[in-house]
Parts: C-alpha cells; sequence; structure tokens
C-alpha cells in the first residue's frame, strides 16, 4: 500500500487495513483485550477493554504514523516529515520516522507537558516549540513544510492514517469475536473511521459507537448539517480527542458507517479514568476513558459483549492529580469544607477529633486569621477530606454541625 500525498481523498477498504497489518507487523503491539468485571455487572453483559493505552508510545497513534510515513516515495522520504501535537500524535510520528530512516521534526506547543515533550525527542525527532494553542502550532508545522518541503503528517485526515488505525478493528474481531458494540472515543475521526472500514465489512451486524466530550463535540451537529463544521473554542481535559473540525476524509467514513455519536461530560470522563485506575488497575488518559464514560453514563443503552477501546495512556501526572481529585469529587469521595471558630489553644485538634470519629480522612488542611472578614477571636479552617460516599459526606457534615461548628460549604 503506497498512496502519494496528492491521493489523500482515496477511499479506504478492508484491503486497505488489511495491507496496514502486514505492514505493522512487528511494529505495533497487539495490545491486551481484559475482561471488566465490574463494568460488565453495570452494563448487564461481558465488556472487555481494549488496551492500547499499552501500545507503544502510550496510544494508538503509532499504527497510522507508520503506515503514513512508510507508504511514502522516496523523494518524499528524503525531505524529512512535520507534524504538529500536543502528545501522542508527536510521539508516534517521531518513533515511526526512526524506525524508518527518515528525519522528523515536531511543533508543539509552548505549554506542552514536559513528559510529553521529553518523549517526543527521545523517539528522535527535532521538538521545535511554538505557539499557546495546537491552532498555532499546526500553522507553524504547515509553513516548515511549505518552505522545506517536507511532508505534512497529518493525524487523522489521511487514507494511510485511517488504514493504519483499522488495525485496531482487526484485533478486536479476532479477539472477541462475539462483540456486539464497540466504543471508541473520536476527535478529528481517524480511529473511528479506521475500526468502523475494518469492522462493518465483515461483521455488518456489529454496532459501533462513537464518543466525544461535549465540550469539543463537533461531529453531533456535522452530522446534522451533512459536512464537517467547526466547534469554536473546544474546551475539554480529553486533549486527545479536543478537535474543533472532524477531518473531510474521516467525516465520510463516521457518517455512513458510525450508528451513533454520544458526548459525554467532565465529571463522566473523571469517573472513568478513576475507574480504570482503581477497578482495571490501567493508567488511561481523559481520551482513552472516554467509551468507559459512555458505559458509566448510561449502561443499559449498549448491547453486549461490549468492547470498550482505552485509545491511549499519556496522561501528565499533573493533570492525572487534578482528575482523580475531581473524579472522587464527583462520586461524594472528596469534600471540602470551610468552618468559622474561636481561635484558642485546642481547637484545631477539637475539630480533628471529631472527624476522626467519623472516619474521614483529613487530607489537607488551611488555617486563616488574619482575614478581615473575621472577628477579633475567630479562625477560618478550611479542610479537604477524603469520604465514603454521598453518604459518608452526609454523615460527615452531620457530625461537625452537631458538635457546633458552623460549616461555611
Amino acid at each position: 500500500m503506497s498512496y502519494s500525498t496528492a491521493d489523500s481523498l482515496r477511499p479506504v477498504t478492508l484491503d486497505d487495513v488489511r495491507g496496514a497489518q502486514k505492514m505493522l507487523s512487528g511494529v505495533a503491539r497487539v495490545t491486551a483485550m481484559e475482561g471488566s468485571r465490574h463494568l460488565s455487572q453495570m452494563v448487564g453483559a461481558p465488556v472487555h477493554l481494549k488496551c492500547e493505552n499499552l501500545q507503544r508510545t502510550g496510544s494508538f497513534k503509532l499504527r497510522g504514523a507508520y503506515v503514513r510515513i512508510a507508504g511514502l516515495l522516496p523523494e518524499e522520504r528524503a525531505a524529512g516529515v512535520v507534524a504538529a501535537s500536543a502528545g501522542n500524535h508527536a510521539q508516534g510520528v517521531a518513533l515511526a520516522s526512526s524506525l524508518l530512516g527518515v528525519r522528523s521534526t515536531v511543533f508543539m506547543p509552548k505549554g506542552a507537558p514536559l513528559p510529553k515533550v521529553s518523549a517526543t525527542r527521545d523517539y528522535g525527532a527535532e521538538v521545535r516549540l511554538h505557539g499557546q494553542v495546537v491552532d498555532e502550532t499546526l500553522a507553524a508545522a504547515q509553513e516548515y513544510a511549505a518552505e522545506t518541503g517536507a511532508v505534512f503528517i497529518h493525524p487523522f485526515d489521511h487514507p494511510d492514517i485511517i488504514a493504519g488505525q483499522g488495525t485496531v478493528g482487526l484485533e478486536i474481531l479476532e479477539q472477541c469475536p462475539e462483540a456486539r458494540t464497540i466504543v471508541v472515543g473520536i476527535g478529528g475521526g481517524g480511529l473511528a473511521a479506521g475500526i468502523a472500514v475494518a469492522v462493518k465489512t465483515l461483521r455488518p451486524d456489529l454496532r459501533i459507537v462513537g464518543v466525544q466530550a461535549e465540550g469539543a463535540a463537533a461531529y453531533p451537529p456535522s452530522l446534522a448539517a451533512g459536512r464537517p463544521v467547526s466547534v469554536e473554542n473546544p474546551a475539554t481535559m480529553a486533549d486527545g480527542i479536543k478537535v474543533g473540525r472532524p477531518g473531510d476524509v474521516p467525516f465520510g467514513l463516521v457518517g455512513e458507517l458510525v450508528d451513533e455519536v454520544r458526548t459525554v461530560s467532565e465529571d463522566e470522563l473523571s469517573a472513568a479514568l478513576l475507574l480504570c485506575l482503581e477497578r482495571a488497575k490501567l493508567v488511561v488518559e481523559p481520551a482513552g476513558a472516554s467509551p468507559v464514560a459512555a458505559l458509566l453514563s448510561r449502561p443499559g443503552a449498549f448491547e453486549g459483549p461490549v468492547v470498550a477501546v482505552l485509545s491511549g495512556g499519556n496522561v501528565d501526572p499533573v493533570l492525572m492529580e487534578r482528575v482523580l481529585r475531581h473524579g472522587m469529587a464527583a462520586q461524594g469521595r472528596y469534600l471540602a469544607v470551610r468552618l468559622r471558630l474561636t481561635d484558642r489553644p485546642g481547637a484545631l485538634a477539637t475539630i480533628l477529633g471529631v472527624l476522626s470519629v467519623v472516619d474521614a480522612n483529613v487530607l489537607d488542611v488551611s488555617h486563616v486569621r488574619t482575614d478581615p472578614r473575621l472577628g477579633l477571636t475567630e479562625a477560618e479552617v478550611e479542610l479537604h477530606l477524603e469520604t465514603k460516599g454521598p453518604e459518608h459526606c452526609g454523615e460527615v457534615g452531620r457530625a461537625l454541625r452537631e458538635a457546633g461548628y458552623t460549616v461555611m460549604n
């Protein structure tokens, strides 16, 4: 399989995906399929997790990047490749280029997480930090391509990319032939389109459900309009699917072959990431957890057996900490309270004693004495607590009030 750069609108077929699978043999891992007892109980049918978070570079992106670069003409390879990405695509292009002996330049936003910048360099790319947002970075990469002749490697809008991502679908059919539903996150649409091409050709009865974050959901309005439309200022913690406009090539395939596109909230994404970590012992980024978020939001809406594609695991540790706390708060397992009390020796120890009785774990304490709103003998304490759920939160609040404290929030 070898498409020229000018052949970017060629249809993608099952033969293309099978050719990509042969090309990727020994390059991309056949990632594990893990069962989830907890999700299976919720859904009422077997649920399996396709662990692309365990793929080389930490996401499915290596598959499409390798197939795209391997398919370049000799003169295109000699010119090198360029890409723009804040994370997963950058690492996929960097490793694929190194494996194929092609020079790569990757533009990343100045605020890209340091672990992702470092990993992209380690995989062999020259990294250039440019712009504050991905759109600025993308423009810089395209300008570089025009000036140098390097081939721009789009993250999702090319048949080779889609064919490479479609190999995930072939693996799903091999590992879970009894599957009735596949749930997959959608950003630009390359992964969903590739899986749909492979799966629907072989199993037209199998239902494919795409998932987008509510704050970056360009596909529902695009499908309604019959053409790709842009969402202004997409906003979500799931940066892997934070795409403001569907790709032209994947849009047609998603519209034709994907049965439904759902959206999930930030709270649902947080809860899904926490569930993957606690129950499945898998580190998954918010975009990768989006299929699990969809299962959590409406567990009875999916015919089983269900396969949820965990598309990536490259989550910045700082974001992970914030998301986990957000997920715990969404589940009622994290509680922040402010109390006003008399400022005297032992007052704080008395509060901690009350919390100990109701078995609330104190994570952090902030003690304020100098706020002008406070009286001469008053102090304010903010406590961050780990609790066991909504009922326990209520128990903690009641215990504090019964002890004579005014709970401010």
